[in-house]
């Protein structure tokens, strides 16, 4: 897979060096051809100067590129929300966002993406110092700036600076499964504050228990019934309180409506079963809650720009084709683990 890290003159140095840990150390347990090819793209190749003045070698600017990228992430930077890129450079940003199969920010990075239009019409975070500037600066985006990362169809965005490792950490959940991403997260000693599945991609899990208890036991109500149909006056007994008292409290901490929250929870959970199942379209439409495949069909469009149908095509890995990735991945890390205790 090619990986394009895009860097500049005052790039956060952790923007750039944490995910690249994240794709090498995963190297280590794949495969030559099925392995993460990261390659540094500056405005300019040369020599790029990092905030804590720590010095990149970057062999090509983005004029020299003439590859497709896979995956590409911007880093971010202090000053970088100030920038102004030029119309040269946030075309190249789009040529390859459309081409990419995934594309994204660390941190404020989201600025650029921000600036080519990447960020219209889509969910979106950055570090929480700069999450109110980018509300105001990209007003088409729906800026999220208490998640730790997003997803929103091909576009993934993270908070500030290490908050790059958990995007990274799920991308290659994503890839090659959890197992894998554990065994990453471990010998970077860095926790996965999320399992892999639905949870790395729900907008709420992210609420802290002491912050917002409601919200967790709202989630855990609404997952363990997600196929009936939930009312209001359901999820305040859920959480022993008034209806007026729910509504209150609910939006205040989710900042959604409850019946927006109980919406993405199903997507979330179709999402899961279109990852991992060969179910039918209606099959998971019922067991998710939506009142038929065409509502679920409906409600996916909206939100994430793709049809079930789409979405399963596009993350769905063969049966077989998924057990091989396992079986290399189980090899590679059994040789490590033995080899560690020879």
């Amino acid at each position: 897979m090619k990986v394009a890290m895009v860097v500049f003159d005052g790039v956060q140095a952790l923007d750039v060096a944490g995910p690249l840990d994240v794709f090498a150390e995963a190297n280590t347990h794949l495969p030559l051809h099925q392995r993460y090819e990261v390659t540094l793209v500056g405005y300019k190749a040369g020599v790029v100067t990092c905030s804590n003045g720590m010095q990149l070698h970057v062999p090509f600017g983005f004029v020299d590129s003439t590859m497709q990228f896979d995956l590409l992430l911007v880093a971010g930077g202090p000053q970088l929300p100030d920038w102004q890129p030029p119309d040269a450079f946030l075309a190249w940003l789009q040529d390859q966002a459309r081409g990419a199969a995934r594309f994204g920010s660390v941190c404020n990075g989201a600025f650029l993406l921000g600036h080519a239009g990447l960020l219209d019409g889509k969910q979106a975070t950055t570090h929480w110092a700069d999450a109110a500037r980018l509300a105001r600066e990209f007003p088409h985006a729906d800026v999220q700036p208490d998640r730790i990362f997003t997803r929103d169809g091909r576009l993934f965005t993270s908070a500030g600076v290490t908050a790059g490792i958990d995007l990274c950490l799920s991308l290659v959940a994503e890839d090659w499964g959890h197992e894998l991403a554990v065994h990453v997260a471990k010998r970077l000693v860095v926790y996965i504050q999320r399992e892999g599945g639905q949870s790395q991609y729900s907008p709420y899990i992210g609420a802290g228990k002491d912050e917002a208890p409601i919200i967790g036991k709202v989630h855990q109500y609404v997952t363990e019934h997600i196929a009936d149909a939930l009312s209001i006056e359901q999820l305040a007994s859920a959480v022993s309180v008034s209806r007026r008292t729910f509504s209150r409290v609910f939006a205040k901490y989710a900042k959604v409506t409850p019946s927006a929250f109980v919406e993405q929870v199903r997507v979330d959970t179709a999402r899961k079963l279109l990852e991992d199942s060969d179910a039918p379209l209606k099959t998971v439409a019922f067991k998710c809650g939506f009142h038929s495949a065409t509502h679920m069909r409906t409600t996916f469009s909206r939100r994430l720009n793709v049809t079930p149908k789409q979405y399963r095509q596009r993350f769905r890995v063969a049966p077989s084709a998924h057990a091989q990735v396992h079986i290399d991945v189980d090899q590679h890390i059994e040789q490590e683990e033995l080899a560690e205790l020879a």
